[in-house]
Formats: structure tokens, C-alpha cells, sequence
């Protein structure tokens, strides 16, 4: 059976501003749209394929 995903998850993924939905987080560049990568405190990575950048340090 599949997991739900809680609703309150949804606003963590997704922002309205000006009466247009905004993605808050970036789509992993091999899986394509649809797949997020996650924010770590240095690198943002994809839970699908593995794939991982890292952050700069400025």
C-alpha cells in the first residue's frame, strides 16, 4: 500500500504569490520535474538517483 503524504507536507513543496503557484525547491536535473531535491546544510541531493551538489561557500 502507498504511503499519503500529509497534506501540511504540500506547503513545505509549493508557495502562492500573486495568484500563481511557486516551487519552493529545486527539481533534480536528472529525474526531470517532479522530483525534489533535498536542502542540506552543504549540498542539495536527490533521494531518486543519488545525485548531489554541493553548496559555495561564500
Amino acid at each position: 500500500m502507498a504511503k499519503k503524504t500529509p497534506k501540511a507536507m504540500v506547503r513545505t513543496y509549493y508557495e502562492i504569490q500573486e495568484g500563481k503557484i511557486v516551487r519552493k525547491r529545486r527539481f533534480c536535473p536528472r529525474c526531470g520535474p517532479g522530483i525534489f531535491l533535498a536542502e542540506h546544510k552543504d549540498r542539495y541531493s536527490c533521494g531518486k538517483c543519488g545525485y548531489t551538489e554541493y553548496k559555495r561557500k561564500e
